[in-house]
């Protein structure tokens, strides 16, 4: 009687775990998506170069990620195609005294983007991610900004790659 009982007790304890996944749990639209292409961005902004480091900083995203895997073009299962749309820069906070000197400054990046799968046609997946970080000024405002670039990149990555592997 008691291994019985200690067999239905068995049963019943595993069964709390049915339905458990281990690992990345993507959406399910997603779910015979598992390798990714992403060719660079395009860049329709002022600012030059810069949609090499967007897209190598989204690849670097994806693969800590790890919800998908990166391909060459012919051999994923959807490509990520993105346009970088905007970056602006607005004053965050003046000097004391001067309001029309700035000395931080709120930096932000967007871009639009969409999943096709092998065949071309879209996914369902597209929209906008944003990024955005604050730097200080200290004599040239362009070398600042320049270098807060990185930041509000990491920024914009892990929210569209968030956006893709969550489906939020």
């Amino acid at each position: 009687m008691k291994a019985i009982f200690a067999a239905a007790l068995a049963c019943l304890s595993l069964t709390g775990c049915l339905g458990y996944h281990v690992g990345p749990v993507k959406p399910y639209y997603l779910r015979d998506v598992h390798t990714i292409a992403v060719p660079t961005f395009k860049n329709n902004t002022l600012v030059p170069h810069i949609e090499v480091l967007v897209t190598d900083t989204v690849i670097k995203q994806l693969q800590q990620d790890g919800t998908f895997q990166i391909a060459r073009g012919e051999d994923a299962d959807a490509t990520l195609t993105a346009e970088i749309i905007r970056i602006n820069r607005l004053p965050a906070r003046s000097v004391r005294g001067n309001v029309l000197a700035t000395v931080e400054f709120n930096l932000g990046m967007a871009v639009r983007y969409t999943l096709t799968g092998r065949d071309g046609k879209s996914l369902g997946v597209q929209g906008e991610a944003v990024g955005t970080t604050s730097f200080f000024v200290s004599s040239d405002v362009t070398t600042d900004e320049r270098q807060a670039l990185p930041l509000a990149t990491e920024d914009l990555a892990t929210r569209l790659v968030a956006q893709l592997s969550e489906g939020w």
